[in-house]
């Protein structure tokens, strides 16, 4: 599967932007999708991801309760609202796509796709 990340952008402090990734082909229903960060200088980070059916959701603790994931399977879509922005939340954004890696596994490595990044600089 291909995968082509949009929506990234700046915004202050408390603001928020959507992110989408949309993918090609005709077996998205069967891939586990995953949002990853990367902050100059840091490691590559699980932001949040979703099953395939969207039923289950997993957040790392820096974004519960002002991230959301969702998919919209009809549209091969995945998207992040992110809410309550703040500055260190500034990173490229990747989403990725797995049909073997469980929902929340933290490990790039268990990933097949890669969506290009999107940049999310949020000011202060």
């Amino acid at each position: 599967v291909q995968l082509q990340a949009s929506g990234g952008g700046l915004a202050q402090d408390g603001g928020s932007l959507r992110l989408s990734c949309a993918a090609s082909g005709r077996t998205f229903s069967t891939y586990t999708i995953a949002w990853f960060r990367q902050a100059p200088g840091k490691e590559r980070e699980l932001v949040a991801a979703i099953s395939r059916s969207g039923v289950r959701t997993y957040y790392t603790d820096s974004v519960k309760g002002r991230f959301t994931i969702s998919r919209d399977n009809a549209r091969n879509t995945v998207y992040l609202q992110m809410n309550s922005l703040k500055p260190d939340d500034t990173a490229v954004y990747y989403c990725a796509a797995s049909t073997t890696a469980l929902v929340g596994s933290p490990d790039p490595m268990h990933y097949d796709s890669w969506g290009q990044g999107s940049q999310v600089t949020v000011s202060s």
